[in-house]
């Protein structure tokens, strides 16, 4: 799903003229597809339908090996990056930081639920608030340089955060054993996080994963509104020439700190999120690595779009949580354990292959970026335009032979 506007075509002749009149009457699938109803159900459809096909769907889940908690934590992940890409991907701006807007939602979060309330909801809000206002500091700070300078800025904001929880305020933060007191009560005042949804555990499970999924889509939709808003639009004309930008007028360095601001908004909903999922906070929230990681998983889904961070948030961690617990790279369809079993004694290529998960993880990403530089939904776009080209050629010979 293409993030840039619908382009409409004029009309050329008479011919030309009917068609893009009953293109006007007729809504056509491309613009059914951008339009922001289409994205927000479409979203909500696939985060409903997510974790049982991934942990309980018959064959699927049984090739996959899912599990309820992965699928949880990969819309987690999947909001930060998707944050993170509003960034990278629509302003060109690269942070090496953005641990600090995670980390620091992720501690504040924990703080407030046992300090002033355990609400969920107002445990989100209080981290995300939190969050916002650091990218607002950092960012009024980091973005009087560019490139190179605001990238380190970032990284180095990031460590002095990470030391500062380590040790000045380990008081607040536990220190190397992170932050354990984590309270959590009943969403709404009314359903314990943990206890299975009545009549629909069997395909979202959980209330966690309900209020999970409902914070992705709506993050989601307000991703989707900011991108197809004139602020979004400047963000491209940033990425694309900033100092052409300039010259027509516009302030691009307060939409750079507008954009990040959302971007480290974006990551305090996901940190806050994850305190809520884990009920714990660890000291590695805010390492250096947090920030690397999604950095990968943007570049590998495919910045500039809006659903890639989040495949790439999907696949780094299916690579880190299933592919490396593989203690043996076997032939498909060999082995008791296949849903199909061709052969009943396992043909081992490779032992302790989990062991590789690093390597494996890294050859993707090398793959994807000299191969697809869009990355995999890239990918996935250039795929489905090549069929739609093709069914529409076949159409045109059947009707032509008739």
């Amino acid at each position: 799903m293409s993030d840039e506007p619908t382009e409409t075509p004029e009309a050329a002749d008479e011919t030309g003229s009917v068609v893009e009149r009953t293109q006007r009457e007729l809504p056509s699938w491309e613009r059914v597809r951008e339009s922001e109803l289409f994205v927000v159900g479409a979203t909500a459809l696939a985060v409903a339908v997510f974790p049982w096909l991934f942990a309980r769907a018959p064959v699927i889940s049984g090739v996959l090996n899912g599990y309820q908690d992965l699928a949880t934590l990969i819309l987690i992940w999947g909001i930060f990056a998707m944050g993170f890409n509003l960034l990278l991907g629509y302003t060109g701006l690269l942070s090496f930081g953005h641990a600090a807007f995670w980390g620091g939602a992720a501690y504040a979060a924990g703080v407030f639920s046992a300090q002033v309330s355990s609400s969920p909801v107002l445990v989100i809000l209080a981290g995300t608030s939190f969050a916002a206002l650091s990218a607002w500091i950092l960012g009024f700070i980091s973005l009087r340089r560019g490139g190179i300078y605001f990238a380190i800025l970032t990284l180095a904001f990031g460590q002095m955060a990470y030391y500062m929880a380590l040790s000045p305020l380990a008081w607040i933060t536990g220190g190397e054993n992170g932050f354990t007191g984590v309270q959590l009560g009943k969403l709404f005042g009314v359903f314990q996080l943990r206890y299975p949804v009545p009549m629909l555990d069997w395909l979202v499970g959980t209330w966690k994963y309900v209020l999970v999924g409902g914070v992705a889509v709506l993050c989601v939709a307000a991703a989707n509104r900011i991108l197809h808003s004139p602020y979004g639009m400047v963000f491209r004309a940033i990425r694309e020439n900033d100092q052409r930008a300039e010259f027509v007028g516009l302030n691009v360095w307060r939409y750079k700190l507008m954009a990040f601001v959302i971007s480290g908004a974006f990551a305090g909903v996901a940190g806050s999120l994850y305190t809520v999922y884990s009920a714990y906070v660890p000291l590695s929230s805010f390492y250096w690595t947090t920030s690397g990681e999604v950095v990968i998983m943007a570049v590998l889904g495919g910045v500039g779009s809006l659903f890639g961070p989040i495949l790439g948030a999907g696949i780094y961690l299916y690579v880190e949580n299933i592919v490396s617990g593989i203690q043996q790279l076997t032939l498909p369809f060999t082995g008791p354990n296949e849903w199909l079993t061709l052969v009943e004694e396992p043909v081992v290529l490779l032992d302790g292959f989990g062991a590789y998960w690093h390597l494996i993880l890294g050859l993707v990403f090398v793959a994807v970026v000299v191969l697809f530089p869009r990355g995999i939904w890239g990918l996935f776009q250039d795929l489905g335009g090549a069929l739609r080209r093709l069914g529409g050629s076949a159409v045109k010979r059947l009707g032509g032979g008739r």
